[in-house]
């Protein structure tokens, strides 16, 4: 449904996007996930049509977003990061405002109104000065105008910034809610977000891509390979442990581990393929005479290959 090619992006000498690749199909919630500063909100800009890109395309359903970004537009509901209200006006003067800069008959304002209001949670405050409700119910308004035209896509830029815990509970509800029946992305730098209401991530960093699909995928490709952690106290001081690991059939690599207050030698081994060395680290601990502290597979989460991706 939208397919980006190599976008590039640059504010004079500065590239902020660097040749950014994905597409994204109708139906899915993926998570455009990525650090302060990745290029999250000028990706989604020239999607949207905000702004122009240097180079590279995006397409929506076959139409170009420059070409025909008056079509395109139509097709999507977009809420950036800060909320874009008239803190003047009641929700409702402002809902209808925006059905009619998004060309909304005047026959249907009315029933877009109460329907955007009803799936997001704010029928009860449509009289109300958008001045004086809480954060929450202002980033519910935004998504009310995002999706005022019932368009096929909604981009959502950092939805939840500035809630408290509860509200962001809320809002992730309804982001879920809203991903049953339209495509969205969701664009923040926060990684629980992302893995409690998208199905797949597109994982940018310094304006690349660096990962994209869905959390296994990007656990398998990215979570350090096929590794273990163990821990000898050995008894006596023959050869050196990292030459006698090194040894062991189906082992790549041995990385000494850096552990303030290890009562043993801690080492991280990396093994070709899915070959378990569990078993044959136990029988040369016996064989070897060592005391075996520590023995376990490692698996990275999703918040240590984000941090590994990003702080590079």
């Amino acid at each position: 449904m939208i397919e980006v090619q190599n976008l590039v992006k640059d504010y004079g000498p500065i590239r902020a996007l660097g040749g950014v690749s994905f597409t994204v199909q109708r139906g899915e919630v993926v998570g455009f996930l990525g650090p302060n500063g990745a290029g999250k909100t000028t990706c989604m800009k020239i999607v949207t049509g905000f702004i122009a890109a240097t180079s590279g395309s995006v397409t929506v359903d076959g139409k170009d977003v420059v070409e025909d970004g008056v079509e395109v537009r139509r097709r999507i509901g977009y809420l950036p990061e800060n909320a874009p209200v008239y803190p003047d006006m009641t929700v409702r003067d402002y809902l209808e405002f925006v059905a009619g800069v998004r060309g909304v008959a005047k026959s249907e304002v009315g029933k877009r109104i109460h329907e955007s209001a009803l799936r997001v949670g704010i029928l009860n405050v449509l009289g109300q000065e958008i001045g004086t409700l809480s954060k929450g119910y202002r980033q519910r308004t935004g998504l009310a105008q995002a999706m005022i035209h019932d368009p096929e896509i909604l981009i959502l830029d950092e939805p939840t910034s500035g809630l408290d815990p509860n509200q962001i509970v809320e809002i992730r509800e309804l982001i879920k809610d809203l991903g049953r029946d339209r495509t969205v992305i969701l664009s923040t730098h926060n990684l629980p977000e992302v893995t409690a209401t998208c199905n797949r991530i597109v994982l940018i960093h310094r304006g690349r891509l660096v990962a994209n699909g869905t959390p296994a995928s990007i656990s398998a490709a990215h979570g350090g390979g096929n590794t273990f952690l163990v821990e000898v106290d050995r008894r006596d001081g023959a050869r050196p442990v990292a030459d006698i690991l090194t040894r062991l059939p189906g082992v790549t690599a041995v990385l000494p581990v850096e552990r303030p207050g290890a009562t043993g030698e801690p080492f991280r081994l990396e093994a070709s393929g899915d070959v378990d060395l569990r078993p044959a680290l136990f029988d040369l601990s016996v064989r070897s005479g060592w005391a075996l502290l520590e023995l376990r597979r490692e698996r990275l989460d999703l918040e240590s290959i984000f941090q590994r991706l990003t702080l590079s």
